[in-house]
């Protein structure tokens, strides 16, 4: 949503700066600069990225829309799944939790958090961790290490969209030079024609310039940027599961396990002490993130 705001205001800004300075707000439509500058971009996109990445940049556009998903709210709830989960495994043994795993959208206890479901890849994180424990021979340290690398290669195929994205945001302002200069070619072609003439051709050049500019750092940079950020806030999100899976593997009891994990959480999200401990032992309380909505 603040995305959407955002592009908005640079927009809203801009045009009613031109307005201000006796600007016609006409001149600035020009489909044919538009046009050239969005194909030519659209064009540089596909030749080099994979479908995959372009699948993945549009499913980062549309989260960038909605807005992070990881806020207080989804930690609280996912402090209380897991202390729940855990608690379950801590009174009768990792082998009654392996149908959890196997089916998490079976799961008396993962079913109710919908939000954690729908994120595959955390969902996978944690059951493919369990279920590797379950296995047994497996020492924390190298339990460790496995999420570690899972980590890392999540992060970095994450991040791949956005670093795309901000390869087109890089080449818009040559994109609009291009725009200009064709539009230089066909002001030189009407040289000697009506000066009204030659004036809408030079203005039609220049803001072929302007929308290359524009988009770069006013549309398109931003939202790469933005979708980076997500990609970050997820990292971190999967961190705290680990934090806490692997405090438990080495032992700890489910309440320290789960108070490791709160200390992870980035400071914008992180609960208090009191306000995690109340929220994971009501047990008869809706999930966090249905009584947020």
């Amino acid at each position: 949503m603040f995305a959407i705001i955002g592009i908005f205001l640079v927009f809203a800004a801009i045009i009613a700066g031109f307005l201000i300075e006796k600007g016609q707000i006409l001149v600035l439509l020009q489909p044919a600069e538009l046009l050239i500058i969005a194909g030519a971009a659209s064009g540089t996109l596909l030749v080099a990225n994979p479908v995959r990445i372009l699948k993945d940049i549009v499913a980062g556009l549309m989260a960038s829309m909605k807005g992070s998903p990881f806020t207080k709210a989804r930690y609280l709830s996912t402090l209380k799944m897991m202390y729940q989960f855990l608690n379950k495994v801590r009174k009768e043994g990792l082998l009654a939790v392996e149908m959890d795993v196997e089916k998490p959208s079976e799961s008396s206890i993962f079913k109710n958090y919908p939000e954690f479901l729908g994120d595959h890849h955390a969902r996978d994180f944690v059951c493919d961790t369990l279920r590797t424990a379950i296995t047994g021979g497996v020492e924390p340290f190298d339990m460790d290490q496995m999420m570690e690398l899972d980590m890392e290669v999540h992060h970095s195929a994450a991040v791949q969209s956005a670093d795309s994205l901000n390869t087109v945001a890089d080449s818009l302002p040559g994109l609009g030079i291009v725009a200009a200069v064709l539009g230089v070619v066909i002001t030189m072609g009407s040289l000697g024609g009506p000066p009204e003439e030659i004036g809408k051709h030079v203005a039609a050049a220049l803001v072929g310039t302007f929308l290359g500019i524009l988009l770069c750092y006013g549309v398109v940079g931003p939202l790469a940027a933005s979708m980076k950020k997500l990609a970050d806030e997820h990292n971190d999100y999967l961190h705290v599961l680990r934090v806490l899976l692997l405090a438990f593997l080495k032992g700890s009891a489910p309440m320290i396990a789960i108070e490791l994990g709160r200390r992870a959480i980035p400071a914008y999200a992180r609960p208090d002490f009191d306000e995690m401990e109340k929220n994971c032992k009501n047990k008869t309380a809706e999930p966090v993130e249905a009584a947020a909505a």
